[in-house]
């Protein structure tokens, strides 16, 4: 016995499914397309968009997705190498034209990359600025070894008296011992 062809109306069910709504959307159908396609009222078209965890878009922004498909490709891939190569953040990628962080994410994915975590973007900087930083060290360690004090370098450099230890530390400066700006001490008598 061969099985029976599915009835136009489970097929229309099929695809009035969540999934397949937002299936739909996200390749750049608007709600009043789906709409018109599924048969569904207007609220149950949202509903369901909302319900398969789909993030909306703005009439702009699905105007933008219409008009030009291929610069949204080459917007998604130029962030991407800002992101990978550059060490950019989502907040860089909203400011070099993606908008929002949401979209710069969005846009990153659909380029094939993948968003990092806060601490991986802080070590990938810190890397980045090592040799500056080696510099600025070498730079500071040979004031300090002129006779320079600690703090007259921080005051210097506009950086804060910590900072200035650590730096001349990653220079392997040897440090002279500190100096008392008190009073001087009083030996006691022993009576």
């Amino acid at each position: 016995m061969n099985p029976q062809p599915p009835s136009p109306a489970a097929a229309e069910r099929e695809e009035a499914t969540p999934q397949a709504l937002r299936k739909q959307y996200e390749a750049g159908a608007t709600v009043a397309d789906l709409v018109a396609t599924s048969g569904l009222s207007y609220g149950t078209v949202l509903n369901r968009l909302r319900g398969a965890g789909t993030v909306m878009r703005t009439s702009w922004q699905t105007r933008r997705l219409r008009e030009d498909a291929q610069a949204r490709r080459n917007l998604a891939a130029r962030l991407r190498t800002l992101y990978d190569k550059h060490g950019a953040t989502l907040t860089d990628l909203a400011a070099a034209g993606a908008g929002t962080r949401r979209a710069a994410r969005r846009l990153l994915i659909e380029a094939g990359g993948t968003p990092r975590t806060t601490r991986q973007t802080l070590r990938m900087r810190s890397v980045a600025d090592a040799p500056a930083r080696r510099k600025l060290a070498a730079s500071l360690r040979a004031k300090y070894e002129a006779g320079a004090s600690v703090p007259e370098l921080a005051e210097e450099c506009h950086y804060s008296v910590s900072t200035v230890y650590r730096l001349l530390r990653l220079a392997k400066t040897r440090m002279r011992p500190p100096h008392r700006h008190g009073p001087a001490r009083r030996l006691r008598q022993r009576s």
